[in-house]
């Protein structure tokens, strides 16, 4: 019975199929159905993934948690990618079954490919914990590793030592002599100058000429402690010379370089090409390995106002970049804040930048990671100047100020005080005047002292190795007769003597800021402190200007007055010894309007000229930077036993004389010898005829003495006389 009955039912069903299909016939096509799916296109690149690896390896318990902060890590980049009706949300982190642990990397698949380039820029040498730095490359690079054959490994041979030269040599001198560098016309050349004579060429790129091969098409730049110098060759980048004949060492590729800046240890190097367009406009190179570290862009990001025009925007020079005084640190100004990356890494110190609203300027301390910037006026905030301690971020020293129109920051060179030239207006805005803020860094809270100056301050300079400073003031600041003040920051104190004392225990140096003395009435816009000190110039520059040098010795209250018409640039050499003004003009500028007038002359640090030259066209001029190895302390021992060196100095200098007098008389003593060579010649042939002579005078011998007699006769011959009447 169940039979019949699944048959009955199979029958109806059947029959009731066959009654559909005749009610729709004709109503489907007869045209046969060929479905051809719209698939998406198959992206075969894998640009969207990375591959992290040098993650912790972690058993089964620790996976999830480990999964988590990874995740949490890769997300911060941007979104993952997400598959409707997959499990897989764009990250994947295998996990060894037989080993029970993870692999120590994951798979990470983004939505974009620029979020993927970045994570390999961010996550690479990223510091997961103590034990482990994370390494990110590209699925395309893994890939390519997958197919390397396995094979033994065998060390690779090292390659022959090649003794590279050695860029300290100059400093080998026996002479102790300074070395500069000139750019005239197409010409670039170094001398040797030792502060008395002519200077004299060491190298003009001679090996260069042969080659056919410019050695320089731009500017020249030596690094900080003079252990390289660098050419730009805007077409090919930057090239590193160095050692005694100023070898090739490195090459940099960076096309359209305009200026380079090494950091002050010489670890590094940054060229700028200063195109706006150019994201990466600035590099940052590692000079020993030459790979290029980093590159930004001209500005940085926000920093322009959207609503400025392309004019307003071209008139706003980009943010420098500046070093740390040890290469630990490099930093740049944004809109309010401060990025300070870590060297090498080039990552954000701490992940974060340094938040400073409505910063202006800031200076990084000579001498230890010390940041100071100041800001105007800010949303209902005064106007403040910051000292700020790295990486700690510790706010060390805050200066309010108000009715702030500018300042400017200026460190001492040994980064012992701070000095801010304030430019205040009055409530009504009609009306400038300057003070000085000085901050004693090295004291406990870093003391600030206030300096009023009723006149407008033109220049603020310190004095480098000393604790004084100098300012050219006037009334007015188009006044072409201005006051030079100098100000030491202590102040000699006579101790107080006691009743029953005769003599006083001796003078005490306080803690205040002294007026030591005003010159007046002088023609100068520009101060220029000699390296060690005491000696400082007083300038005139500028084309409307009259190029007055004064030579002024702050200790002995000498002064020489000296001229160089037209005179733009002042530049002492590191020792302090020789200086020179130059008349020069930029590289591309066309028509130079005093043709004439450009050259150099170099000066000693007394006012005496010792050279000149004139050049038609003429570039730059460089001293070669050489590295101050003494302390304050050890260069006044030095002083102090002067005395002890004289003897050695003095006998140099007469080996010097002697070897420049020999020099001078080589070619009289030539024609001496030659006179006493022939001389002696004339006495051998006389002496071999001596037989024949006699023979001719019948045996008498002219030269035997006993043949003459001798007579002595005294004759007296009156000079003057003169007459004396003696009473």
């Amino acid at each position: 019975p169940a039979t019949s009955t699944k048959t009955t039912i199979y029958k109806t069903t059947m029959a009731d199929l066959a009654d559909e299909a005749a009610s729709l016939d004709g109503y489907f096509s007869d045209a046969p159905l060929e479905p051809e799916p719209k698939y998406p296109p198959l992206n075969e690149s894998f640009d969207r993934c990375v591959i992290i690896t040098n993650l912790p390896k972690v058993p089964e318990a620790k996976y999830e948690k480990l999964g988590k902060v990874v995740l949490k890590l890769v997300s911060r980049i941007g979104p993952l990618a997400n598959y409707e009706g997959s499990d897989f949300s764009g990250f994947f982190m295998p996990f060894d079954k037989e080993a029970g642990a993870t692999v120590g990397c994951a798979f990470i698949e983004y939505e974009t490919a620029g979020d993927a380039k970045k994570a390999i820029e961010v996550l690479e040498e990223y510091k997961f914990d103590k034990n482990h730095a994370l390494h990110v490359l590209p699925h395309e690079r893994a890939s390519h590793l997958a197919d390397v054959e396995e094979e033994e490994f065998k060390q690779p041979e090292p390659e022959p030592f090649k003794e590279q030269p050695n860029t300290m040599s100059w400093l080998e001198d026996s002479c102790q002599r300074d070395q500069f560098a000139i750019r005239h016309g197409k010409e670039t050349a170094v001398f040797w100058n030792d502060g008395r004579e002519e200077p004299v060429l060491d190298y003009d790129g001679a090996r260069e000429k042969e080659a056919g091969v410019a050695w320089c098409e731009y500017y020249v730049q030596w690094s900080p402690k003079g252990s390289y110098f660098a050419t730009l060759v805007p077409n090919r980048g930057v090239i590193l010379w160095g050692g005694d004949n100023f070898q090739k060492l490195q090459r940099f590729a960076a096309p359209g370089v305009d200026f380079v800046v090494f950091s002050p240890q010489e670890n590094y190097m940054m060229t700028n090409n200063n195109n706006r367009n150019d994201p990466h406009a600035i590099k940052v190179f590692s000079i020993q390995t030459g790979k290029c570290l980093r590159a930004f862009p001209l500005y940085p990001s926000n920093f322009l106002d959207e609503k400025l025009s392309e004019q307003e925007k071209s008139n706003i020079p980009p943010p420098p970049f500046q070093w740390s005084h040890d290469d630990k640190y490099l930093a740049r100004m944004g809109k309010d804040l401060i990025s300070v990356f870590d060297v090498p890494t080039m990552k954000l110190l701490d992940k974060r930048s340094l938040a400073c609203d409505g910063i202006c300027e800031f200076q990084f301390s000579p001498k230890a990671n010390i940041i100071a910037y100041w800001a105007p006026e800010h949303k209902n905030q005064p106007a403040n100047v910051n000292v700020i301690e790295l990486p700690s971020r510790k706010s060390l020293r805050q200066k309010n100020l108000f009715n702030v129109t500018k300042c400017s920051l200026v460190w001492q060179e040994n980064g012992e005080y701070l000095g801010v030239k304030v430019t205040r207006h009055t409530k009504s805005k009609k009306t400038l005047y300057n003070n000085l803020e000085l901050f004693r860094v090295n004291e406990p809270g870093i003391p600030v002292e206030m300096l009023d100056v009723k006149d407008a301050v033109m220049a603020f300079s310190w004095e480098p190795q000393g604790s004084r400073f100098a300012i050219i003031h006037a009334e007015n600041p188009t006044s072409t007769k201005v006051n030079v003040t100098f100000y030491d920051m202590f102040r000699m104190s006579e101790p107080e003597k006691k009743k029953g004392k005769k003599k006083s225990t001796g003078k005490e140096l306080i803690a205040e800021v002294n007026k030591v003395e005003t010159l007046e009435g002088k023609q100068c816009n520009c101060i220029f402190w000699s390296p060690a000190g005491r000696t400082i110039i007083l300038a005139a520059l500028g084309d409307s200007a009259s190029g007055t040098l004064e030579f002024y010795d702050c200790d002995n209250k000498s002064l020489v007055i000296k001229e160089h018409y037209r005179a733009n640039q002042v530049l002492w050499d590191p020792s302090g010894r020789t200086l020179a003004t130059t008349v020069s003009q930029p590289i591309g500028g066309g028509h130079f309007k005093f043709a004439m007038d450009n050259g150099y002359i170099v000066w000693s640090f007394q006012g005496k000229q010792i050279s000149q030259q004139s050049f038609e066209t003429f570039y730059q001029f460089q001293w070669r930077p050489r590295e101050k190895l003494f302390n304050k302390k050890e260069t006044a021992e030095v002083s102090k036993n002067l005395k002890k060196y004289e003897k050695q100095f003095n006998a140099f200098d007469e080996a010097k004389k002697r070897k420049l007098r020999l020099e001078e008389t080589r070619g009289k003593r030539k024609n001496r010898s030659a006179f006493r060579a022939t001389l002696a010649r004339l006495k051998e042939i006389r002496s071999n005829m001596k037989q024949e002579r006699m023979a001719l005078l019948n045996g008498y011998d002219s030269e035997d003495e006993s043949n003459f007699t001798t007579k002595e006769v005294t004759i007296e011959t009156i000079l003057s006389s003169k007459e004396e009447l003696v009473y």
